[in-house]
């Protein structure tokens, strides 16, 4: 995925007024990081999560990025419950994301995920649209669609974002 497709799945999900703290996690080698840096405030900060190494710039249009490794499924988030997290192309790597989402408990989520139901090898557990704002629905936040975009894979890439 380019730069500007990640950025125009982001966009209408994120204030760009004020200073932010956000969590990425599956920031994978930062296409969405760096859409996100480019989105927030200057002087904002995103903690950069993978479960891999990753070797992402220290900041990114005067925004903060931190990255740390481990795994945010069975690990405790090691900062203070950030203003938002994203998880682009990595709550389908998750079996129980009610469990996960309740854990969490952000007062907004911005995710990214395929728009298909059937199961593969690099999507184990997918969730489509409908079935994320069930999701988000039963745990008290509201959701909204933010885009769409063609997958290079078939199919689409759906962006949504929950709040409190």
């Amino acid at each position: 995925m380019q730069r500007d497709e990640a950025i125009n799945l982001l966009k209408s999900g994120i204030s760009t007024k004020e200073i932010q703290h956000w969590a990425d996690l599956g920031c994978g080698s930062g296409t969405f990081t760096i859409a996100l840096a480019e989105l927030l405030a200057p002087g904002s900060e995103i903690d950069a999560v993978d479960i891999k190494r990753q070797a992402l710039p220290k900041t990114h249009n005067g925004v903060a990025i931190h990255f740390e490794q481990f795994n945010f499924e069975r690990e405790q988030l090691p900062y203070p419950e950030p203003d938002g997290i994203l998880m682009a192309n990595s709550l389908h790597y998750i079996k129980d994301k009610s469990r996960l989402i309740r854990r969490l408990a952000a007062p907004k989520f911005i995710v990214v995920e395929y728009e298909h139901r059937k199961a593969n090898p690099w999507v184990p557990y997918p969730v489509n649209s409908a079935a994320l704002n069930d999701i988000f629905s039963t745990l008290g936040y509201q959701t909204q669609p933010l885009a769409n975009a063609p997958s290079r894979f078939g199919g689409s890439i759906y962006s949504m974002v929950a709040f409190k």
